[in-house]
């Protein structure tokens, strides 16, 4: 009895609830009602009856019904501000008019329906019933149902585009698309140009936006596009670049579609728009932006009239380089020169470290000439080499190849001058000492590092010692070949280091001259030069292979398909066949280099999977084998102590079987002869992260998150690297996480990775002179004043923060940071390779590696020019920059802005515009060389 009682009680408690809810839900409803106004609720009887009416037999009344209901829903979305009230009362009765709909016999009522049930469908999630039902609805203009009912479509039309294509046969797209077409046609009149570009990426039919764009909407719409390029993958990314070009080339904004051509990486779209350009002034304009990106080609195939011929070939070789920098060294007041000691400061110092100069006086020598060469880069004067009194005094004070830098230091102080460097190097090519002789001859690359000349005299003196007996005069010729002719593609100059790198006997002179050939053709996937130095590493010896000269034969390689991206696979699969364990050194730095400044994301993510292994090396392996005779002999021992010598044999034997160790070993023995292993590539891989994702500020903070884990978990050639990975991706922009980093780094108890931290922070801070950087290295001075490899690279160090006394910059980035830079990305490779292994190159003999840093320089500067190319001064406003993507209306791009007048140096991260309406750029990229014409629609006013 008692059991049916509680039986009894349940269902009475369940009934309870279910009328308590019903309550709940009545009260609400009750409440919500109260609190409708009285035009609302008249608006949802309305309504209500409608439905009711549409739910009736009478078919007469249908149209009307739903005519009333669609006027009612178009004027509450045609206004932003008004609240759809109609569609939230019309929400409950969904399934009742679709169960209307499928009813429903006449096609035009059908079709007014389905207008009311897609907007219905709207304020449901999870379905596409609201594409659906559009596309069997009227012929009714999008925008008259307001703009959130266009965005809503936007979001399902493109999973339906994915379902039609998948579906086996691929269905008809012809009504989504001619749908589509509307939707883009819509969002461009209503500044809606990301929306409509996404839809387009979505659909694979960005091609068809350039009908829609207008001369209001390019910018915008070029803008967003040239914003979604790091974040697609190929070849996706170079088709938004390709329609941007199309775009301006459109309106004819030719300095935009040159920078969309060079971003390209694509020398004969460059020719083309240059041809293109008809105007005189923009084409000089032009000619200024391909000097930057040191692309050259001949102009006297172009139609063009003599004189105008001569001028582009001056502005486009860069010969007025050196004059207007001079220009902006003498309006800012530094062309006083800097020596050495005025950068040291040893007087701040409150305790003078002598032991470093007194023990090793030519080392501190070495060190003065590089920080005398950085500081006065380009000023043509300076207190120490160019000095008559002290020029070859000084060079004598050093030591070897010593001596070679010193001597080549010259061509960094006359650097862009050639005409006047030639003459205070010529002096120097017929010295006694060997290392002068070679010291010139690299001076003589340098000095014409990023300008041409007719006269190709780099070429005329550098050829006869291409295949000199001496391997020191060919290493010199060969370097300053690369240097002279970077990015030139020079046919002549390619057949005189492919002569030199076939002289074998010494591999320092075929692997700068192997270096050359990847300078001078870097990012053109030459297969021959490629196919060169394949056979080249292919027939070296392992002991040349493990000599720090055949990275730079593979760096070489690399930078042949530098940003070439998949065009580096075919070369991959051949250098699978190289031998281990240099295999895998060559194949990270070629690849990393294909990669270079794209962002891939998969192919960081790859690169952190190498670091993450832990690689069994020779050093492992010795201590395992060692490990393997301990045991071995303590069995041995412990069976003699009982007496029983075979069997100690055996439990000695047994012992080694069960250490883990000594398994590895055995196991790595039976792999050795196949696949020698090594941890080197790893290295490489950490640089090629840096390489990678310096595109854009979210790669670098990545990037710079993932260093931060490898400095805490990975192996010690892993730390050694990160300080030169850090170095790649902050070059000439001291962020301030970064410095903290290198800060504690520089005290590490391994010296490479102290070491690579101090000359990373030389890099980070190149060309700024921030005082915060040189406080760093001036405590660091005095840290190793007893370290004389220490102190050079702390001088090293401070030369660098120096360089141009803070005029000079060497990111390879320039235009508002859209275009990269191959050859100076390719200077700056040269040195961080060197920097990997800095004890037995910069350290050593080949510390004139660091004159590769010349490719990367470049005049942080803002100057302008009248059409006639004679010097404009007008001011300015130079602020931080901001992103304006996608924000509406015309937003100001630079904050905190201060005015200035013309020549300004602009810093990292920093965008100037005009602060008058006198006169009008023709570049929106104001940096670098910029041409000015008259507004003719500017009044002066007293």
């Amino acid at each position: 009895m008692e059991g049916d009682k509680a039986q009894n009680v349940k269902p009475d408690a369940k009934e309870k609830d279910v009328v308590k809810d019903a309550a709940k839900d009545a009260k609400e409803k009750k409440k919500e009602e109260a609190e409708l106004s009285e035009e609302d609720r008249k608006l949802k009887t309305d309504l209500e009856m409608l439905v009711e009416r549409l739910k009736g037999s009478d078919t007469a009344l249908h149209r009307p019904s739903l005519e009333t209901i669609r006027n009612e829903i178009r004027q509450s979305t045609s206004s932003v501000t008004a609240v759809p009230k109609p569609l939230k009362f019309l929400r409950p009765h969904f399934d009742t008019l679709k169960g209307v709909f499928t009813s429903m016999t006449d096609p035009t009522d059908k079709a007014l329906a389905s207008d009311v049930l897609s907007l219905l469908a709207t304020t449901f999630e999870g379905n596409r019933e609201a594409l659906h039902y559009r596309l069997t609805g009227t012929s009714d203009s999008l925008g008259s149902w307001g703009h959130d009912y266009v965005r809503h479509l936007q979001g399902e039309i493109a999973d339906e585009f994915q379902d039609y294509m998948a579906a086996d046969p691929p269905k008809d797209v012809s009504a989504l698309i001619k749908l589509a077409d509307e939707m883009v046609a819509y969002d461009m009149k209503h500044n809606s140009e990301a929306d409509a570009c996404d839809l387009l990426m979505e659909l694979d039919r960005l091609d068809t936006l350039i009908a829609h764009v207008d001369a209001k909407s390019y910018e915008r719409v070029c803008l967003y596009l040239f914003s979604c390029v790091p974040y697609v993958p190929e070849p996706a990314d170079a088709n938004l670049l390709k329609i941007c070009m199309q775009i301006f080339r459109k309106f004819e904004q030719w300095p935009q579609c040159l920078q969309m051509a060079m971003k390209l990486n694509d020398i004969e779209l460059v020719k083309d728009v240059f041809r293109s350009c008809k105007d005189k002034s923009v084409r000089r304009q032009l000619a200024f932006m391909l000097g930057r990106q040191q692309i050259w080609f001949d102009l006297d195939e172009e139609d063009l009239e003599d004189d105008e011929r001569v001028v582009l070939k001056s502005v486009i070789s860069n010969s007025r380089l050196s004059e207007n920098f001079l220009s902006l060294a003498r309006e800012l007041d530094i062309m006083e020169p800097k020596a050495p000691e005025d950068i040291y400061k040893t007087h701040l110092e409150s305790y003078r470290g002598t032991g470093g100069v007194t023990v090793d006086s030519a080392r501190g020598n070495l060190a003065s000439a590089f920080v005398n060469a950085f500081v006065n880069s380009g000023f043509c004067v300076d207190k120490l080499v160019l000095t008559p009194p002290k020029a070859n005094e000084w060079i004598y004070k050093n030591k070897d190849h010593g001596m070679m830098s010193a001597t080549a230091s010259l061509g960094m102080l006359m650097l862009w001058s050639v005409e006047d460097g030639l003459g205070k190097i010529d002096a120097h090519m017929f010295s006694d000492s060997e290392y002068v002789r070679a010291g010139a001859l690299l001076a003589v690359g340098i000095l014409n590092a990023g300008v041409r000349d007719e006269n190709e005299p780099a070429m005329a003196l550098l050829t006869d010692f291409v295949t000199d007996p001496k391997p020191l005069m060919r290493v010199g010729a060969n370097m300053g070949l690369g240097l002279a002719y970077a990015g030139s593609a020079n046919a002549t100059v390619r057949e005189l280091l492919e002569n030199s790198v076939k002289i074998a006997d010494d591999l320092e002179a075929r692997a700068m001259a192997a270096l050359a050939l990847g300078q001078v053709y870097v990012g053109t996937c030459e297969p021959d030069i490629a196919f060169l130095l394949i056979d080249l590493l292919t027939n070296l010896s392992d002991k040349d292979l493990e000599s720090p000269h055949a990275r730079f034969i593979a760096l070489g390689l690399g930078l042949l398909f530098l940003g070439k991206q998949k065009e580096a696979e075919v070369t991959l699969e051949i250098l699978s066949t190289l031998k281990n364990p240099f295999k895998k050194i060559v194949t990270t730095l070629v690849e990393v280099c294909a990669y270079a400044g794209t962002g891939n994301v998969l192919k960081v993510q790859k690169l952190l999977h190498v670091c993450s292994e832990h690689v069994a090396t020779k050093k492992d392996a010795e201590k395992a084998e060692e490990a393997k005779k301990e045991a071995a002999s303590a069995g041995a021992a412990a069976g003699d102590a009982a007496g029983a010598g075979a069997a100690a044999g055996a439990g000695a034997g047994d012992d080694a079987g069960n250490n883990p160790d000594a398994m590895a070993v055995d196991d790595k023995k039976e792999d050795e002869d196949e696949d020698e292993v090594t941890d080197t590539h790893q290295a490489f891989a950490v640089l090629g992260i840096a390489l990678i994702g310096m595109a854009e500020e979210i790669g670098r903070d990545m990037a710079i998150r993932s260093f931060n884990h490898l400095l805490q978990y990975g192996e010690p050639v892993i730390r050694r690297a990160v300080p030169i990975g850090l170095a790649m991706l902050c070059v000439s922009n001291p962020l301030l996480p970064v410095l903290d980093t290198l800060s504690k780094l520089s005290h590490d108890p391994d010296a490479e990775v102290a070491y690579n931290s101090i000359l990373a922070m030389g890099l980070v801070g190149a060309g700024t002179n921030q005082a915060r950087i040189a406080g760093m290295l001036r405590q660091l001075a005095q840290y190793y004043s007893k370290d004389p490899n220490g102190l050079f690279v702390v001088r090293v160090a401070q030369g660098i923060l120096h360089t141009g006394k803070g005029s000079i910059t060497l990111s390879p980035y320039h235009t508002e940071r859209t275009l990269m830079s191959p050859v100076a990305v390719s200077g700056l490779l040269a040195v961080l390779v060197s920097a990997l292994d800095i004890k037995r190159v910069l350290l050593d003999k080949q510390h004139f590696m660091l004159y590769h840093l010349c490719l990367a320089m470049q005049p942080r500067i803002l100057s302008t020019f009248h059409e006639d190319l004679t010097p404009a001064v007008t001011s300015v406003r130079v602020g931080l920059a901001v992103d304006v993507v996608g924000q509406a209306g015309k937003p100001k791009t630079i904050t905190g802005f201060v005015t200035h007048n013309t020549p300004v140096l602009l810093g990292f991260g920093e965008r100037a515009q005009l602060a008058t309406e006198e006169y009008l750029p023709l570049t929106p990229m104001l940096e670098g060389f910029v041409i000015l014409r008259k507004n003719p629609d500017f009044e002066k006013h007293d």
